[in-house]
């Protein structure tokens, strides 16, 4: 009766999909008892967030599938995103904003006897990202949903996340991030649309009757690949995307023989290998083994997703080759997914047998490509041994490819070796490279970048003669954020505060938010805003009590930064001004301050030993400040540890100063940056990435800049950076680095890890001027402390900042690639 009641309704008997607080009741309790086994009494906090998300999946499902039916339908032009991560954190709350449930979920709960924010908290974040390039990815689906327009994400469904950081003795712990460990029920399992990879193996020459040449790629392993659905709500319309990851399996799970014959071990170790490739999301690849994993990885995903964009192409009627491009277009999250170039061309050229000219004129509609850095060493490269070993007729692919662009090279500059040697897809320096950037752009029709910045750096320094040889293919798409989840979610008290005013409008057009400007001025504004401040911060510091053991004022200045900890981001330099004013307590106890907790969060990848003791360092000055009674509560470090979407949720609704101190030119955008600004924080920064456009947006007398221009940074390398010049000429960041590189910090610890940092600032060269910038740093915290003084004038700036960022929302870049690079329109369900 039951099957026959879900064929002719879609739902089960009795179960109701509307959306008032009675319905969903009985849909938890429906969940509850027939999902879970479990009932009122015996259920945790856990099964009532699990069956709560089933029940609020259910009505995702009713709008997926009527999405992906109109669709099909009209068989739309579909942007399919590829990326490497996607860093969505929690989808609970987000998820219940977007569908317009919230109260009603509340309500529901509260019937229930339960509370929503104990049921909420059992939420694991999904372990799929790291750091901005998956955040934004998140981001962007978002807005794609809320702006009706046809898209579906790829990815790989990793087993387990980057890691989770525990501090012991101030050092980095990795522990696995086992995120499903309890289930995921906004998954949705698909193994009928599984895709089989080929890989390894070896190429063969074979000749038709006709004398004709193919070349045959055989003797390979092959893996399977089995989609994962998760439903990516839109906000306020009836769109419900799709995010595909695949997991890997193997094609021979079990071997009966071996099992009986004692082998228990061997019988399941294809299985073993073969579910590797999903296991953990970017793997330590400073061994061979990790290299092969990683570009096995990259292959494996991008083989599954173009495989399963042909079948959903060609299951359309009327569908061919020759419409593909008209409804196909794939944008290249960052340079991991390049391969995929030469995927196509593989599928087109071995497959379907077309010639090479005419598969390559459709390779290259297909594709577009984001640039996400200007560091050499993020631009993968891959030994042609290595390929050669895992992809060899993919390899023979590049070389064609290879070769056609050396041609056209010589076409354009006759007889320049040098531009051949930079534009070559072969860097042949020590042993054979391919450039997986150089075949992104080459293979691509659009190449952007990620702030107006960073796309002139990669037209004038990385891809000049590219940007020379295809006029037009560069353009820049600045990165944004989504308010639903960077206000609205995270910071509902200033988001009700926003809404009493303005209305809220501004959650799907954030430039509302300028009809804020009217109030940066009024006293009673100020003061609501500023309280919605203290209440955000009280709320972080009984986390930073809970994490740290550590006891902070909300009446402190909250100084945040709180990103991937890397070189070029420049914590170290945050560090050495920590210590400065640590100094000068010291020194005059009795010195008027303003009190400051300075607030650290990061991850650093488990071979990056430099970042790891930068970690050690920051952990154990702080563990000196807090102890030191001698500060008087002055000064305070607090670094959080496992840093995640969840725990950026409260840090940024609470900070009062953005720390965004990137040497000029190396942040390609930065996100952060937008996400605290839009949540009033005042940024302290360089011109670099998307903090100039901040600038502009905010104004010079609500933004913070300090140090080197990239013009600056260029001309003193040019004259030859000699740091020591720097620690010569100014007496206090001699003592800082001096004092850090002693053993105060770590008194009777075998290695002294902060003298290693202060060793790669001066024998390592600085290679991110970190001595460079210091003064004007200090110099530029000052000014901050004074204006933070001035609690009107604060109030004032932090206004402006949440009034004018509204176009740093990912609703704009979106409109923008979609009108611009994707020729995407939306469709209403």
């Amino acid at each position: 009766m039951l099957a026959n009641a879900a064929k002719k309704n879609g739902k089960p008997k009795g179960v109701s999909l509307t959306a008032d607080a009675a319905a969903l009741k009985a849909s938890i309790e429906y969940h509850l008892k027939f999902k879970l086994a479990r009932d009122v009494e015996s259920a945790t906090a856990r099964d009532w967030w699990t069956a709560t998300a089933m029940a609020i999946r259910d009505r995702i499902l009713e709008r997926m599938l009527e999405t992906g039916n109109a669709h099909r339908h009209l068989n739309v032009r579909r942007v399919n995103y590829l990326s490497m991560e996607y860093l969505m954190g929690r989808l609970f709350l987000n998820n219940l904003i977007n569908l317009g449930l919230y109260e009603t979920t509340v309500v529901a709960l509260r019937e229930l006897g339960y509370d929503f924010e104990e049921v909420r908290a059992a939420e694991e974040d999904m372990g799929l990202g790291n750091g901005g390039l998956g955040r934004l990815a998140a981001c962007f689906l978002d807005s794609l949903a809320t702006m009706d327009l046809p898209a579906v994400g790829y990815g790989i469904h990793y087993e387990f996340g980057l890691f989770k950081q525990e501090f012991v003795n101030g050092h980095q712990v990795e522990h696995p991030d086992n995120w499903i460990i309890f289930g995921a029920p906004w998954e949705i399992i698909r193994p009928d649309w599984m895709q089989e990879v080929k890989l390894f193996g070896r190429c063969e020459q074979v000749f038709d009757a006709g004398g004709g040449a193919r070349w045959h790629w055989v003797e390979t392993k092959t893996l399977l690949g089995f989609p994962y659905d998760i439903p990516i709500v839109g906000y306020g319309t009836r769109t419900v995307n799709i995010l595909r990851l695949w997991a890997s399996k193997a094609t021979e799970e079990f071997d009966l023989k071996v099992f009986n014959e004692g082998g228990y071990v061997e019988a399941v170790k294809e299985k073993a290998l073969g579910e590797t490739v999903s296991k953990v999301l970017y793997p330590n690849d400073k061994t061979e083994n990790g290299k092969e994993l990683r570009l096995v990885q990259q292959y494996f995903f991008v083989a599954c997703s173009l495989r399963d964009i042909i079948r959903r192409h060609f299951a359309a009627l009327g569908n061919s080759w020759d419409n593909f491009a008209d409804k196909q277009v794939v944008q290249l999250n960052d340079t991991h997914p390049a391969i995929a170039i030469a995927e196509l061309m593989r599928v087109l050229l071995d497959d379907e047998g077309f010639a090479f000219d005419r598969a390559w004129a459709l390779t290259t509609k297909i594709f577009a490509y984001t640039n996400h850095t200007l560091l050499p060493e993020a631009l993968e490269k891959w030994s042609a041994a290595l390929l050669h070993r895992v992809l060899p007729r993919h390899l023979l692919i590049i070389y064609d490819i290879n070769q056609r662009l050396m041609e056209t090279v010589e076409a354009r500059w006759p007889g320049d070796a040098g531009k051949k040697r930079v534009t070559s897809l072969i860097e042949e320096n020590g042993g054979k490279m391919v450039r997986m950037a150089n075949l992104a752009v080459v293979g691509s029709f659009s190449v952007n970048g990620v702030a107006e910045l960073h796309t002139q750096l990669l037209r004038s320094q990385l891809f000049p003669e590219f940007d020379a040889l295809y006029p037009g293919r560069f353009n820049n798409k600045t990165n944004g954020i989504t308010p639903r989840r960077w206000l609205r979610a995270c910071n509902p008290r200033l988001s009700a505060l926003i809404t009493g005013k303005i209305g809220d409008g501004w959650v799907r057009d954030l430039d509302q938010l300028r009809q804020l400007e009217k109030f940066a001025d009024d006293p009673h504004f100020q003061d609501e805003f500023m309280a919605v401040k203290r209440a955000n911060k009280i709320t972080l510091a009984a986390i930073i009590r809970r994490d740290c053991g550590l006891e902070v004022s909300a009446d402190a200045m909250f100084d945040a930064q709180i990103k991937r900890l890397h070189e070029y981001k420049r914590q170290h330099l945050n560090l050495l001004h920590i210590l400065a004013l640590y100094h000068r307590i010291l020194k005059n106890p009795e010195q008027e301050m303003v009190p400051r907790v300075f607030i650290f969060a990061a991850k650093a990848a488990p071979g990056y030993d430099l970042a790891k003791a930068i970690i050690k360092s920051i952990n154990a000055v702080g563990a000196q400040i807090n102890a030191d009674p001698r500060v008087n509560g002055k000064l305070k470090v607090a670094f959080l540890p496992n840093y995640r979407v969840s725990l950026a949720a409260r840090i940024i609704p609470a900070a009062d100063v953005s720390e965004q101190i990137s040497l000029a030119g190396k942040e390609a955008s930065g996100t952060g940056n937008m996400k605290l600004a839009l949540n009033g924080a005042v940024t302290i920064g360089t011109l670099d990435g998307a903090n100039i456009e901040i600038l502009e947006e905010v104004g010079a007398d609500n933004i913070f800049i300090f140090g080197q221009t990239v013009t600056d940074v260029a001309a003193r390398k040019q004259r030859g950076y000699n740091p020591w010049d720097c620690y010569h000429a100014d007496e206090e960041l001699r003592h800082a680095l001096d004092w850090l590189g002693s053993d105060f910090f770590v008194k009777g610890e075998a290695v002294n890890l902060p003298a290693q940092v202060r060793a790669s600032l001066l024998e390592g060269g600085d290679p991110f001027m970190v001595l460079a910038d210091f003064r004007a740093y200090c110099d530029c915290k000052e000014r901050v402390a004074a204006a933070y003084r001035d609690r009107r004038g604060w109030a004032n700036i932090a206004i402006l900042n949440t009034a004018r960022v509204g176009k740093f929302s990912s609703d704009r870049s979106i409109r923008e690639y979609a009108d611009e690079i994707w020729k995407l329109k939306p469709v209403k369900v």
